[in-house]
């Protein structure tokens, strides 16, 4: 019968080899999985087991007392400046485990950009030389040690502007001249473009020519076989146009005196009104035969005829860019032509359809002014048809009366429109064209006052006036610090007769007796 390692008594040579100091081996240690954890073979001894656990231990005590007395410095082996061995394996023990157990950090990544910015910098610096940098001038100098040496300035603010002065709520304007010379009633009176020189056109059939500066006759102009309802001036200062009762217009030429050979022939009956486009080129005329012609002034022929209305037409104007006519007729219609179509564009009429005497476009060309036999004045919108503002305080009721726009302001504020017009009781009345209230009454007229105009020269604002009386008056306007004690300062009268300036040059001998006359032998009472 075969005996058994633990029937010899003797321990098995595990335990011997275990027993003589042999290190045990991980194998050696560990039971396979599949023989049972019992075998006597494999089974460790009590004194192996207490061997073991010293040995562990004194391991764990030993790694605990030095990872307590490490403190990390740089650039020292250990606590103490000593070369201390315990310490430095220790040192050494733990930063292998820890690296061991720790997870690994990445490296930074190099800066490659800025490696290949530098790069790049330094071929470019090899390739291109260096240039030196420019030389500041001494004004850059200076204006840079002023911005160090001044602080920096805040910007002042810009002062609010003045407030617009108050719209004046009159007008003054006094008599400067009376010229005489026209032997029965004066019908027309218009200043030239220059506004230098005065034309007057009267009943007598004669056009006569003034100084604006001197009132002075300059040309009388005779050739109208009736008498001149109505003139014109060209835009070139030079001619002058008339209508006549004798059913003609005629050129006169303001310069030389002289008059156009051939007569504009057309018209089956009197000529009211009249104006020039503002080329020059084309004439529009208005006549009792109920048409209006536009005539080609070179060729003095009707380009075009207008059967404008049904009663005899009484007044004409052009705008200021030419487009458009505005005729009016005793039938109190109000029509807006196109010069190039010759179309009627619109008919204006208002509710009683008085009489329209005459019409003016405003200087903007958006409105018409009209003049009707009905003590009334009325500004037209003529693009909406609507009749917009009424003007009253003169007598219009028989005869065909005319006027114009101006302008009024303070010495400092802006320019206001105001509208003028004739009046039978011998007064002229001006009117604030947006307020529609009365500026100014001028009493001197001792008649019909027909016509009015108005001007502006060398800064100076004029009125000039003509009617049944056969005189040409010439107004001026002035500050109220300016007239007599005596005229009244609301602006309402003028009763102020002005006396010529001792200044005034002579009239030369060669101007005729009838031009004498006209200022009243070198004295003109205004």
């Amino acid at each position: 019968m075969a005996r058994t390692r633990a029937d010899t008594g003797n321990p098995p040579a595990k335990r011997r080899r275990l027993n003589n100091g042999t290190p045990a081996t991980k194998a050696n240690r560990q039971s396979p999985a599949n023989e049972s954890s019992s075998s006597d073979e494999l089974a460790a001894t009590p004194d192996y087991d207490m061997e073991e656990r010293r040995r562990a231990s004194w391991s764990a005590k030993k790694a605990i007392a030095n990872r307590r007395q490490y403190k990390p410095e740089p650039n020292s082996p250990s606590v103490s400046d000593s070369p201390d061995e315990l310490s430095m394996d220790a040192d050494v023990f733990w930063g292998r485990n820890t690296r061991e157990q720790s997870p690994a950090k990445k490296a930074p990544t190099p800066p490659v950009q800025i490696e290949e910015e530098e790069t790049e910098l330094a071929v470019k610096m090899a390739i291109e030389p260096l240039t030196p940098a420019p030389a500041e001038s001494s004004a850059d100098l200076e204006s840079r040690a002023r911005s160090v040496e001044e602080p920096e300035r805040i910007a002042t603010p810009e002062p609010a502007p003045p407030p617009t002065p108050p719209k004046p709520d009159h007008v003054n304007y006094v008599q400067k001249y009376i010229l005489k010379g026209h032997l029965r009633g004066v019908s027309a009176v218009k200043f030239s473009p220059d506004r230098t020189m005065l034309a007057s056109g009267g009943a007598d059939g004669s056009l006569k020519v003034w100084d604006t500066y001197t009132g002075k006759l300059l040309h009388t102009f005779e050739g109208h076989l009736a008498g001149i309802s109505t003139v014109a001036w060209s835009p070139d200062n030079e001619t002058i146009a008339t209508g006549s009762d004798d059913k003609t217009i005629r050129l006169w030429n303001a310069l030389t005196g002289k008059a156009h050979p051939k007569a504009f022939s057309g018209h089956h009956n009197y000529v009211y009104s009249i104006a020039f486009s503002p080329k020059g080129n084309m004439l529009v005329s208005g006549s009792y035969d109920e048409a209006v012609f536009l005539w080609d002034v070179r060729s003095a022929k009707v380009m075009r005829s207008l059967p404008a209305h049904s009663d005899p037409v009484a007044g004409v104007d052009i705008c200021h860019d030419g487009t458009l006519v505005v005729s009016c007729s005793s039938d109190g219609l109000i029509r807006i032509w196109d010069t190039m179509t010759g179309q009627c564009l619109r008919t204006l009429v208002h509710d009683d359809n008085p009489p329209v005497m005459a019409v003016r476009f405003s200087p903007n060309g958006k409105y018409v002014l009209a003049w009707t036999l009905d003590d009334c004045i009325r500004l037209w919108d003529y693009v909406s048809g609507r009749c917009i503002k009424t003007y009253q305080g003169h007598t219009n009721r028989k005869y065909s009366l005319c006027g114009n726009f101006g302008v009024y302001s303070t010495p400092d504020g802006p320019p206001h429109a105001f509208a003028v017009s004739g009046s039978e009781d011998g007064a002229l009345v001006c009117w604030d064209v947006v307020e529609k209230n009365t500026l100014q009454r001028i009493d001197g007229h001792t008649d019909v006052v027909l016509a009015v105009d108005t001007a502006e020269l060398d800064g100076k604002r004029y009125m000039a006036s003509c009617g049944l009386d056969q005189t040409v008056r010439l107004w001026e306007e002035v500050s109220p610090v300016e007239t007599d004690e005596s005229v009244e300062m609301n602006g309402i009268t003028n009763t102020v007769e002005a006396t010529p300036d001792e200044t005034t040059q002579p009239v030369p001998e060669d101007i005729s007796n009838e031009a004498q006359d006209g200022v009243e032998g070198d004295k003109m009472l205004g």
